[in-house]
């Protein structure tokens, strides 16, 4: 009976917080059309999600077009397919790849960092303040970083996408020697426009999702400092393995 209780109230708290995020992302829509417009948090946040993470990303992008282009050369190379390297690698990089690790990776520096500081202004009773001197706080807090990062998190994935192909260039021109013109040649016989754009409205959707999983996480934070702890690393758990499965989603519905 324990377990059944147990998985009972998993299973209602899916259900809370499932209605709880979808709530307070039309609630951060809504706020988004109500003066006053927050132009310069809105730029201050571009920069906290976009400037600050393009390193962690571009590293995560570099390696990842290199690792795929080596292993994806060895299975090839069983059937003799090793002409087409180029074209797979930058296939799965710019469908899949691209737009999910950047996600992972934004999600990580600073979705983490969104659901601790809003959760400590939880905490510390600055959002009931924010309310006293009539400052709506979904709007103050949510609205310029649901923009920012529906914005900068596409801008983001089309960087990694160039760095990760770059790798993977650089891999099997210089390391595995093939030819760079056949290399070149596959790329763009086998990557056509959709490929590309469906990585980039993926990102643009786990933007907006990473955002307010992470924002509703921190806005709903109880529990002292412990609580924001907990808040935070739900938010990166629920927000990451969303993020996979709104790939699937994603991919079926364009594939």
């Amino acid at each position: 009976m324990n377990f059944f209780a147990l998985l009972g109230r998993a299973f209602l708290k899916f259900i809370y917080d499932s209605g709880g995020i979808f709530l307070f992302f039309f609630k951060t829509l809504f706020y988004t059309f109500s003066p006053p417009y927050r132009i310069k948090l809105f730029i201050k946040q571009m920069e906290f999600i976009g400037v600050k993470s393009w390193l962690v990303v571009s590293l995560t992008a570099l390696f990842s077009g290199m690792v795929t282009a080596y292993q994806v050369n060895h299975a090839l190379a069983k059937f003799g397919g090793q002409s087409v390297l180029g074209g797979v690698v930058a296939l799965t990089l710019t469908r899949e790849l691209g737009p999910v690790l950047t996600a992972i990776m934004v999600v990580a520096r600073a979705g983490s960092a969104i659901t601790a500081e809003i959760g400590s202004m939880r905490i510390t009773e600055q959002i009931d303040a924010l309310k006293i001197m009539a400052v709506n706080p979904i709007q103050y807090l949510m609205v310029p970083r649901l923009w920012a990062s529906v914005i900068v998190v596409p801008l983001l994935t089309g960087m990694a996408d160039i760095i990760g192909i770059a790798g993977g260039y650089g891999v099997a021109v210089f390391l595995l020697n093939i030819d760079p013109g056949i290399l070149l040649a596959r790329m763009e016989d086998m990557v056509e426009l959709i490929d590309i754009l469906s990585g980039i409205l993926k990102s643009i959707f786990f933007g907006a999702f990473l955002v307010t999983v992470c924002g509703y996480k921190g806005y709903n934070a109880s529990g002292g400092a412990e609580g924001v702890g907990r808040a935070t690393t739900e938010a990166v758990v629920i927000s990451s393995v969303g993020i996979l499965i709104s790939d699937y989603i994603l991919t079926t519905i364009f594939f």
